[in-house]
């Protein structure tokens, strides 16, 4: 059952040139799934509302956390104004966007700021050590797009279950990645086993729908074995 509380920043961390980090103090804990979201609240003002995913693993015990891309919206310009001390009402946790951990494999095709319940859960498999095979395919228009970059690098070189591949729309000289878009040969190539697995596609809904089309139309791919989150948090 959600609960509503207030909750001071502790810190506030940026990404990228246009993605924010948000960390809460929770004096009260209440325990939430990795993956799933928070609705986040400003000034007490109902236009400024947002439903957020909650970045942080739930094994990050001192803080909560939801990562945002800032736009031009209200909400947006109200949360980049946002500092340490300052209070946020938040409603959470909601949301079935959660692993799987009887899934011996699994696989996250994800998109821009769609990365930030992926991180709730590999992070979380990393530090719970749950030997989940995890393969992320991950795509941006840019390398000063990629969010958690530093962090995605660390969990692999601490848990040699997780795999990263990138995709870019432009290339980078010394990055490795694929350059173009997730389509069905990005997939053959960067996950070969991927009949094994279980997938979760996070990103714009329409980078989404067009991920579910690849694997359910073009690899075959049975309905049971595709989770979707059509982030909202933009």
């Amino acid at each position: 059952m959600p609960v509503e509380i207030d909750a001071r920043i502790k810190e506030v961390i940026q990404r990228t040139y246009n993605v924010k980090s948000f960390r809460l103090e929770i004096s009260d804990w209440l325990d939430f799934k990795a993956g799933q979201f928070l609705q986040a609240m400003l000034q007490g003002d109902p236009k400024l509302k947002r439903y957020l995913s909650i970045s942080s693993s739930p094994t990050e015990k001192c803080y909560i956390e939801f990562t945002k891309k800032l736009t031009q919206s209200d909400f947006s310009k109200a949360l980049d104004n946002l500092k340490a001390g300052d209070k946020v009402n938040i409603k959470y946790p909601f949301g079935k966007f959660i692993l799987d951990e009887s899934a011996p494999k699994v696989a996250f095709l994800s998109g821009g700021i769609g990365i930030t319940p992926v991180r709730s859960i590999c992070k979380y498999a990393v530090d719970k050590n749950t030997g989940v095979d995890i393969a992320l395919v991950y795509s941006n228009r840019s390398i000063r797009d990629v969010v958690f970059k530093d962090d995605f690098s660390a969990m692999c070189k601490s848990y040699p279950f997780l795999r990263v591949a990138h995709v870019l729309c432009e290339a980078e000289q010394g990055f490795k990645c694929t350059v173009g878009q997730i389509n069905s040969g990005v997939v053959k190539n960067e996950i070969p086993d991927y009949q094994e697995r279980k997938f979760y596609l996070c990103g714009p809904p329409q980078m989404v729908e067009a991920m579910r089309k690849i694997l359910a139309e073009e690899l075959g791919l049975n309905s049971e074995k595709i989770v979707t989150e059509n982030f909202q948090g933009y």
